[in-house]
């Protein structure tokens, strides 16, 4: 099958706030995971033996709080990434599908996603850097940062608004083929779960949540080798690592390939949660709206 029936037309404007919604959603059931996770691929050596290992580890020096570090930057960069990721995905959907009535390809679905991909980088790259360098265990080689205000303003003293978006183009390397697959398969998952003779748009809560979690793993599966590489190359002292190939290089002669899925457990663990109530915010969120305002 490689069509899926005609979707409703949804303004940008309530795929922005909707998609904001979901973001935040995503955030709070994912965030304590996802510090895990960096942890896991920042490692300078075998301080952690695993996900468990780690978040016992964590909580016991760092208190239930410490799984919370670094979720200030995120948080003020979430509701307008992920607005512009569904904002992304609709527009794309608007310029490959010209005529609503003509029902779009599995191909150009895919398209848009990795359109929305480009569109959240502005805000995502800085973000990530902040946040990355917030979770990672405070080290005397290290400097200490009180927050993620302070952190942007000090690497931005330190080298300029480079320094800030340092780790961009393994952001993009990560999320623009990954978000593709990511609303691929949340869409074939919609069609594939709707019951034969009832509208997509009015599938159950279950069915949303078990279709946004499968395709938040997929996704992540996709994205894991680039983020790895991107949470080393953005936490990394300056002079450590000449550019993208290099820092591939020399992780894979370190610590060989399986070093390019580190974190691959605390990433499953997030993913289906955190994507299925992302997806299912989305979803709640888009009803309401069309309810209150049904003619944006």
């Amino acid at each position: 099958m490689d069509t899926v029936e005609s979707d409703r037309r949804v303004s940008p404007l309530k795929n922005f706030v909707a998609g904001g919604f979901g973001g935040i959603c995503l955030l709070l059931a994912g965030h304590p995971l996802d510090t895990i996770k960096v942890r896991l691929q920042t490692q300078d050596c075998a301080v952690y033996r695993g996900t468990y290992d780690c978040f016992r580890k964590t909580v016991s020096k760092e208190g239930i709080f410490g799984l919370y570090k670094g979720m200030g930057a995120p948080l003020a960069g979430v509701t307008p990434m992920m607005a512009l990721n569904f904002f992304g995905f609709g527009l794309g959907k608007e310029l490959l599908q010209r005529d609503p009535t003509v029902p779009i390809t599995y191909t150009q679905i895919y398209l848009a996603g990795m359109l929305a991909g480009v569109f959240t980088t502005v805000i995502v790259a800085p973000g990530e850097r902040i946040k990355c360098l917030l979770q990672i265990p405070p080290l005397a080689s290290r400097m200490k940062y009180t927050g993620p205000l302070d952190c942007a303003v000090r690497l931005y003293k330190q080298q300029g608004i480079c320094s800030v978006y340092k780790g961009t183009v393994l952001t993009l390397i990560r999320d623009v083929p990954s978000n593709g697959i990511y609303f691929l398969t949340y869409d074939y998952l919609k069609h594939y779960l709707t019951p034969d003779g009832e509208c997509v748009h009015h599938l159950s809560t279950s069915r949303v949540l078990l279709a946004g979690g499968i395709a938040g793993m997929i996704n992540w599966l996709i994205a894991l080798p680039a983020d790895v590489l991107k949470s080393n190359y953005q936490t990394a002292t300056d002079g450590r690592y000449q550019g993208v190939r290099h820092v591939l290089r020399t992780l894979v002669k370190e610590e060989g390939a399986q070093a390019l899925y580190k974190g691959l457990s605390a990433v499953m663990l997030r993913a289906f949660p955190a994507n299925a109530a992302c997806f299912l915010g989305f979803e709640v969120a888009l009803k309401y709206l069309n309810y209150i305002a049904p003619d944006w």
